[in-house]
């Protein structure tokens, strides 16, 4: 069966694909050299499907400052451990920042920060599960996507611009 998926285009960000199993989300791609590893990886097919309409939508909201939660099925692929992260990651606040510790705090493992940090990295459903949300100890930009940390930072001052619209 092949993936279907849909390139959103952001001002922001130039293109971002997501792709989906046709039930739910299973990828959101801000990296074109990572997709098309994914798409290589993949049977994959352009749609327009209602979930991919909606899923483009929401995006489109996200980036103009209208949506600060997500509604979509997502399908998550990780371990029970990585899963637990990632709902972390969705319990933080749009707008706010959290470190790895933080995180591993919250979900009873105080001392998995380094695998707290793993699963962040692991983590396919980019924006929609806020990975970008996540910091150093000392507030520093760190660890998104290896070095680009200027999407992460991009991601952040958006949130942060358009934060007063949902106090």
């Amino acid at each position: 069966m092949a993936i279907e998926y849909a390139v959103y285009r952001s001002e922001l960000l130039g293109d971002l694909y997501i792709a989906s199993d046709g039930e739910a989300i299973m990828k959101v791609e801000l990296f074109p050299e990572e997709w098309r590893a994914f798409a290589g990886g993949h049977p994959v097919v352009q749609s327009r499907s209602p979930l991919l309409e909606r899923a483009l939508r929401q995006l489109d909201e996200y980036f103009h400052g209208r949506r600060r939660t997500f509604d979509l099925p997502l399908k998550w692929k990780g371990t029970p451990f990585q899963e637990e992260v990632w709902a972390a990651l969705c319990r933080i606040p749009y707008g706010e920042t959290a470190t790895y510790a933080d995180i591993a705090a919250q979900i009873g493992r105080p001392k998995a920060v380094r695998a707290v940090g793993q699963a962040n990295r692991a983590n396919e459903l980019a924006i929609i599960v806020p990975c970008h949300r996540i910091v150093g100890k000392n507030g520093a930009l760190v660890g998104y996507a290896g070095s680009r940390t200027d999407v992460k930072a991009k991601l952040l001052e958006l949130e942060r611009r358009y934060q007063s619209r949902f106090s």
